[in-house]
Order: structure tokens, then sequence, then C-alpha cells
């Protein structure tokens, strides 16, 4: 039994509900999986791990600054264990840039750390205008308008491939 720990930053709440189904799909895997936002990761002991998986949210346009200033600290516990990567972002919906090769975010990302994750993924988002605040509401709904995604102030679309995240956590179970 692998000892995993699921490490997140999340703007609206999606990124943490991938995790909560990562954590089932890797659970059945007879594993023990610890989830934690990175606003809380000083309260934890890194080394006690088997798997560290990182997964992290885009808003406009950047993963957190906690994700980059965690990795940074923590590059050399992340080299020496199993590890992962996951961004969550909407340009994801597009087939064209759902993989982490082709994902603009992802791949930006990896050239600002110098730690290199063993294993990547990358989940389309979801987009709930009722629930942002009227600035958040207003941006994104621009930058939809730009990328030819859904505007209308009344929509709530889920982009996630529920399939992916079931595979990816396949992935994360079977790990060495």
């Amino acid at each position: 039994m692998a000892k995993i720990l699921f490490i997140y930053s999340s703007t609206d709440g999606h990124t943490r509900e991938i995790c909560l189904r990562l954590q089932q799909i890797v659970e059945t895997h007879n594993n023990q999986v610890t989830l934690i936002s990175v606003n809380d990761e000083s309260k934890i002991d890194l080394n006690s791990f088997d798997k560290i998986i990182i997964g992290a949210s885009i808003r406009y346009g950047k993963h957190s600054k906690k994700i980059y200033k965690f990795i940074k600290e923590n590059s050399q516990i992340l080299d020496s264990k199993s590890n992962a990567f996951f961004s969550v972002n909407v340009v994801a919906r597009k087939p064209e840039k759902n993989k982490p090769e082709t994902n603009p975010y992802l791949q930006k990302f990896l050239k600002q750390i110098s730690w290199k994750p063993k294993t990547l993924a990358v989940f389309a988002g979801k987009i709930e205008y009722q629930k942002y605040r009227f600035w958040d509401r207003l941006m994104i709904r621009a930058i939809m308008w730009m990328t030819k995604g859904p505007t209308d102030p009344k929509t709530n679309i889920e982009f996630t491939n529920w399939k992916h995240v079931e595979d990816f956590g396949l992935v994360v179970s079977d790990m060495q």
C-alpha cells in the first residue's frame, strides 16, 4: 500500500473536485491518500509519502503563486519520489490543446520551474459565470469571446472529461 499525497491549488473548487475523484480511484487500488490544499501544506511532512501529486488550476493564464513557491521550496523532495503534476484549465476544452504536450499553459509552466514532473496530465475545467464576482465574470466572458467559448452569463458548463481523470487515477495508482 502506497501513501500518496495530493496537494492542490483551486480557484473556484473544481481542481479540488478533480482531486476528490482521483482519491476515490486511487484508494480503490489499495492506496492511502491524503488530500490537502497548497494553503495548508506547511502542516504536512512530505517525507512521509511515497508519491506526491500536484494539481493546479489556471486563472487569467497563470497557475497560483503558491504552487510555484511550493515547488521551488520542495523540488528536492519532489524529485526523490514518484510524482505527477496536472493542470486544470478551460483551454483544454479544445481537442488540440488537451494533452500535456499541446497545452500552452502547462508548457509555459514547465519552462518556469526547475522541477521536472515524472507524469503529466491536463484536464479541462469548468465555467460557472453565476458563481463569479462581477469583475471575474466580465474578464472570463471577454476571454471566452476571444477564444470562441461560451459567453452567456447564465451559463454553467463543465468541460472536464471524467474518463481522462479516471485514467490518470489509474496511472497514479501504478506509478513506481
